[in-house]
């Protein structure tokens, strides 16, 4: 009996048989070289990923799960004691608010900029210029507009610019808080007015002591106060400040040194009716000539004595999120604009020179052909935003005063303080970072898919 001179393949277990193994070729080991060589260079960036995300991250959604001690476990109880914190529903609510807001705020303001840069002549110095806040830390960004949105006009410039307008146009009282002394012959009515309390006839003068002025606050050309002369058929007298500057006056007269007020608005009423008004001269003396017979009142009305108007409260309860918002979209603007105006310049000109040709408009071009092409770019900005807007902490922490920062708390900014602002759990605090994170990473997921697809 004759053998077959060559062997058959051994069968493995299961009946399968074995691939004959290709051998290696010179371009087979050149890429294990090349990848085994892209891991080591990749290393010392994984290790850095690892140590300052992954590690991070794992270890506060352990540390989520126990007490503010970190002894002793107590499950889903940190969740549910920060779902039930007023202040974390507020962060909450101002979180929305935030991502509602500035995300489309900061995309549509980057669009306009970007579009009207492409007219410009000097489109590069103006791209810069817009661009720069972006190299500004936001703990310096924040410190600057915490100055800019001060109230007091002296120091805040946002105010001085807002009270000089006004007081161009409403000139500020001379004497604010003046008020005469108290069971002197002025009373004070409802509408913060001044009048004597007895009728007085003409003929007669009305001495009008007021005090609550420091003699240094008084204007430059006030002098020797000074009753007007009398007349039959005058009524007259003086407004003048009740202080003796060296002491030893008597209230209700004239002493030596004692100053008049100028500039004081002064009514003459009658039967409650306004019958003339007069203006205070620079020794304080007043007169209402051809005065007929009858009972009269004297009256110094409230804009006298109205305090100065000292601007807007920007960093009250009612606007702290709508201004720090708007130092949000100063730092990124630029950024908006400049990914745009790179999308911008990617257009194809013929279709829109060619609907320029058919007779489109300018806003037909822009809302018909611009803005559909740009939407890719402008959902990317979009949602770059959005991630960014819901870490928002240092424009917060730093702008908003202490008294009105829980109206601008934010989830980032309640994590840090639960954590190491004072409060010392930081148990709540890992839950409150969980809770951050799992609102951050759709939108990251989003951006990622987005990313991908885009490639070619």
């Amino acid at each position: 009996m004759s053998t077959n001179s060559h062997r058959v393949p051994s069968a493995r277990a299961g009946g399968t048989r074995r691939p004959a193994s290709r051998p290696l070729t010179g371009s087979d080991r050149a890429k294990r070289r090349h990848r085994r060589l892209a891991l080591l260079f990749l290393f010392p960036a994984l290790l850095l990923l690892g140590a300052l995300v992954v590690y991070p991250i794992g270890f506060s959604v352990v540390r989520s799960f126990f007490d503010a001690s970190g002894d002793r476990f107590v499950g889903l109880g940190n969740y549910t004691e920060m779902l039930k914190d007023p202040a974390t529903r507020g962060a909450l609510k101002n979180n929305a608010i935030w991502v509602l807001v500035a995300p489309a705020l900061v995309t549509g303001v980057g669009l306009i900029l970007a579009v009207l840069t492409e007219k410009l002549k000097w489109a590069a110095a103006f791209k810069m210029l817009i661009f720069m806040p972006m190299a500004i830390s936001f703990l310096a960004a924040g410190i600057t507009f915490r100055l800019v949105y001060e109230q007091d006009p002296e120091r805040g410039v946002l105010n001085a610019a807002i009270v000089t307008v006004h007081d161009a146009f409403d000139p500020a009282s001379s004497y604010p808080g003046a008020h005469p002394r108290e069971g002197r012959d002025l009373t004070k009515e409802k509408d913060g007015s001044f009048a004597t309390a007895a009728s007085t006839v003409p003929g007669k003068s009305v001495r009008l002591g007021l005090v609550g002025i420091l003699p240094k606050d008084l204007p430059t050309d006030a002098k020797p106060a000074r009753e007007a002369a009398t007349r039959p058929d005058s009524l007259s007298g003086a407004v003048y400040l009740d202080f003796a500057p060296k002491g030893g006056g008597k209230p209700g007269v004239i002493d030596p040194g004692e100053k008049g007020l100028p500039g004081v608005t002064v009514e003459l009423s009658r039967g409650g009716d306004v019958v003339g008004h007069t203006t205070t001269a620079a020794d304080g003396s007043f007169q209402f000539s051809g005065v007929s017979d009858g009972q009269y009142s004297v009256r110094l009305p409230a804009a006298n004595f109205a305090k100065p108007f000292n601007g807007v409260d920007w960093l009250g309860p009612s606007l702290i999120t709508p201004v720090i918002m708007a130092a949000y979209l100063w730092i990124w603007a630029g950024f908006a604009m400049v990914l745009i105006g790179a999308g911008l310049a990617a257009l194809p000109r013929d279709v829109m020179e060619a609907a320029r040709v058919d007779g489109a408009g300018e806003w037909q071009i822009f809302r018909r052909i611009t803005a559909p092409l740009l939407a890719p770019v402008l959902g990317v900005v979009f949602v770059t935003l959005v991630i960014n807007v819901m870490k928002v902490f240092d424009l917060v922490y730093i702008i908003a005063p202490g008294p009105v920062q829980q109206n601008a708390n934010v989830l980032a900014l309640q994590m840090w303080l639960v954590s190491f602002g004072g409060g010392g759990n930081q148990g709540l605090g890992s839950a409150l970072g969980v809770l951050l994170l799992l609102l951050v990473v759709p939108a990251m997921a989003f951006n990622i898919r987005r990313f991908r697809r885009s490639k070619p």
